[in-house]
């Protein structure tokens, strides 16, 4: 009794902790996620701690989080894939940025929605908890007295030198060591953007009259713009930012423009397509959509998805996309 009522506590213990850390990220400024990530992220988080993690599917999130009706299918409506990739990076950027003293590390592996949880041993927390178990084969290992640990350098000294020289001498045999010591003159890689197909550069959408977090749901709408059209074929995808000048000239090279506008209970977003070789619109056209009882993400999804459906029916795109 005495052994079960322990791990009773040591699991009481586990779970209190994993939710001060969620806690702790959610709080945090460094975990950069909207709110409905974040109430993603707790969802996930809850359910496993709560023995329910079978149940941590597509269909489910999508009804619990993101509202979807029981007609959902996943593989026509992607938003609990996107959003648990968002989510994925943003927790990598924490731990990374200001979290790497936590006492939990929370992940969420690719290709399932349960998190996985990890004590971070010698960080916070007690030494006895179950979570720091884990660490007990090597800590009660103590050398006798007298003796000295055998370390990585006591290997590496007599062995890792004599092999260095050894290698050394081999190379100059082999090649003047001239060579070893000047640089190689260094090669562009070959990257998917000089493999030719279509380069659509999208730039960040303006935004006009916006309402309060009017902006949060245009940089919501490029970033589901950006995931939609990285899923067509022989196109390429890039952003002002992390572009170089010769990623975005040429003739495959366009540039996707445009601005959000809301008025009252309606959403307008006007977009063009411009070939950046000479400046023409080739594809330009307006959607509107009803915001009334309908989520930013919703709206977001909806029109999208309505966006890249049109860009890959233009005959430029369809034309720089196939394979030469």
């Amino acid at each position: 009794m005495a052994s079960s009522d322990g791990e009773d506590r040591d699991a009481e213990q586990n779970r209190a902790e994993i939710i001060e850390q969620l806690e702790r990220i959610l709080r945090s400024r460094e975990f950069q996620a909207p709110d409905r990530g974040r109430r993603f992220l707790r969802h996930i988080v809850e359910e496993a701690i709560g023995g329910r993690s079978e149940w941590l599917t597509a269909y489910n999130i999508a009804q619990a989080v993101f509202g979807r009706g029981p007609d959902f299918d996943a593989q026509s409506d992607p938003v609990v894939r996107i959003e648990a990739g968002r989510i994925r990076r943003a927790l990598e950027r924490y731990y990374l940025v200001s979290g790497s003293g936590d006492p939990v590390h929370i992940t969420i592996p690719k290709g399932h929605y349960a998190p996985h949880f990890e004590r971070r041993a010698g960080v916070g927390g007690s030494a006895n908890g179950p979570a720091a178990r884990s660490g007990e084969t090597s800590a009660t290992a103590q050398p006798r007295r007298g003796e000295r640990k055998l370390s990585y350098r006591d290997l590496l000294v007599p062995v890792g030198v004599p092999a260095i020289f050894a290698v050394l001498a081999m190379l100059a045999l082999i090649r003047p060591l001239e060579e070893y010591l000047t640089p190689a003159p260094s090669r562009p890689a070959a990257t998917e953007d000089q493999a030719g197909g279509a380069r659509i550069v999208v730039e960040p959408l303006a935004t006009l009259g916006a309402p309060s977090g009017g902006v949060e749901i245009a940089r919501g709408l490029n970033d589901q713009i950006i995931s939609q059209l990285t899923k067509l074929d022989g196109v390429v995808v890039l952003t002002p930012a992390g572009s170089s000048p010769a990623a975005t000239t040429g003739n495959a090279v366009f540039a996707l423009q445009g601005n959000v506008t809301f008025e009252d209970d309606a959403l307008h977003v006007q977009l063009r397509l411009i070939r950046r070789a000479d400046g023409r619109v080739i594809w330009a056209k307006r959607f509107d959509h009803d915001t009334t009882g309908q989520t930013a993400f919703d709206l977001q999804d909806a029109i999208g998805t309505r966006v890249v459906k049109e860009i890959s029916a233009i005959s430029e795109i369809r034309d720089a996309s196939r394979p030469r």
